[in-house]
């Protein structure tokens, strides 16, 4: 089941009918869906689809070569071109005659186990660049070397690519396409559980409950995602003990640098080596009160809510969890799960914000969004804002995301209308989203005020 990627599929297909020599290059988290896209997109076209393996160069010279002479022949051949130079190059020399498209999947195995492909690839693309209709596509999920050793500017093949694409994890609205029979509140709580990658989403059933999910998936052992974040961590990081510590430490309330060397156990200066590691990885992110570049109020979130919800409630419940007891382990996440959900819902309020502003509906015209918080000098407190989105110095937009089972009352449309008033923009539009809907005082008073729009969860998921 293919599903979504129509903005992807739409570039590749506009880069294939140029019928001139084109070099793409994909790259993206491991489970996100590269191989399925690039799969969807050659499927109905001359093409050499080759995966690389994490093996020596003899092993995968002979794999590309069984796939080019498959496309060839259409059987199945033994036997090996000389060197990867000979197989690229006929490839090459094809596409002098054809539109033919060659993927290299998981280009960095290969990479790594011929040190030359790079400066060959280098060699022949600007041999034949002129001449050639050949679409190559180089994919990766190694981010760190995709980056660093094909779209760097020092690496041999910086200025021959004529594309680049990161694939990431669906959105909400994406993500419940994978569900029909799910309730709106489901599709939410599902999307928190395990966020947008495909992978993921597949392994969530929606002829299940959400509590069957979970202990179906999280809380069985033998399941595919029970030990998925600590394998994916193993297959980046040569000590993943520390890494999957904090982690834990970050998914359980520790966000700020000093509390997470605390709650490891580890000096501060060891800690912020392992969490920029983590945040290169795209694990975890580093976040700013909104507005400011550089702040010691800086404090770290974990990126992939698959990662989160493991981290959150894994460890702490392995024990039990080994034992096969998942309705005890499932008894203990249950209430904590509404709090859980409120940082999601807040991103899902954020994807529908840009969502408007993309269609003109945001009264806003905002280039970025996000969280604020610091200093009230008149309650002489901390204080925060769950969305702040600036247009220019004079207007900005301020929101408030709800996600419990009560309806939004007026006294939280007040204090974010008091929040605001910490900073001097003169036209200011209020946001409030609630997962319930709202009292009749809050909307009597959103109507007076005229600034304010109120945004009920079953509104955004409808696409009103």
């Amino acid at each position: 089941m293919f599903i979504g990627r129509e903005r992807e599929l739409e570039t590749l297909n506009k880069l294939y009918s140029s019928n001139q020599f084109e070099f793409m290059v994909i790259y993206g988290r491991r489970r996100v869906g590269k191989t399925a896209l690039i799969n969807e997109f050659i499927k109905d076209k001359n093409a050499i689809y080759f995966m690389g393996v994490e093996s020596n160069a003899r092993q995968n010279l002979e794999n590309l070569s069984r796939s080019i002479f498959e496309y060839r022949t259409g059987i199945e051949t033994e036997g090996s071109f000389a060197s990867f130079q000979a197989a690229l190059e006929y490839v090459f020399r094809l596409s002098e005659k054809e539109r033919l498209i060659l993927t290299i999947d998981e280009y960095p195995y290969v990479a790594r186990s011929e040190k030359s492909l790079a400066s060959t690839l280098q060699l022949l693309i600007d041999k034949y660049k002129d001449n050639s209709k050949l679409m190559l596509i180089l994919c990766g999920s190694s981010m760190s070397y995709m980056e660093d050793q094909v779209l760097a500017y020092k690496a041999p093949l910086y200025g021959r690519r004529t594309a680049q694409m990161k694939i990431v994890p669906f959105d909400f609205e994406e993500a419940c396409r994978y569900f029909e029979n799910f309730s709106d509140e489901e599709k939410a709580l599902i999307y928190g559980i395990v966020g947008g990658t495909p992978q993921y989403l597949l392994q969530m059933s929606d002829k299940l409950s959400v509590e069957d999910n979970i202990k179906n998936t999280f809380l069985n052992p033998t399941s595919a995602l029970f030990e998925e974040p600590e394998n994916l961590l193993k297959q980046e990081v040569r000590e993943p003990a520390l890494y999957n510590a904090i982690l834990t430490a970050i998914a359980t309330g520790s966000t700020r640098m000093s509390e997470i060397s605390g709650k490891v156990g580890e000096e501060t200066n060891v800690c912020s080596a392992y969490v920029k590691n983590l945040v290169v990885l795209g694990i975890i992110r580093k976040e700013m009160p909104y507005g400011e570049k550089e702040s010691r109020k800086a404090i770290y979130a974990i990126e992939d809510n698959l990662f989160r919800f493991w981290y959150r409630f894994v460890p702490e419940n392995n024990s039990i969890i080994a034992r096969g007891a998942a309705d005890l382990a499932y008894k203990r996440i249950e209430p904590n799960l509404p709090d859980y959900m409120g940082k999601v819902f807040e991103e899902i309020c954020k994807q529908y914000l840009w969502k408007q502003l993309l269609s003109g509906k945001c009264p806003v015209q905002f280039s970025s969004l996000g969280r604020w918080w610091g200093n009230d000098p008149k309650e002489k407190r901390q204080t925060e804002i769950d969305i702040l989105a600036e247009q220019d110095k004079d207007t900005a937009l301020f929101g408030e995301c709800k996600w419990t089972n009560e309806k939004v009352d007026l006294g939280v449309l007040e204090t974010l209308v008091g929040r605001s008033e910490l900073f001097p923009y003169e036209k200011k539009h209020f946001y409030l989203f609630a997962k319930s809907g709202f009292t009749k005082g809050c909307i009597d008073m959103a109507k007076e005020m005229g600034n304010v729009v109120l945004v009920s969860y079953g509104e955004m998921i409808s696409g009103k």
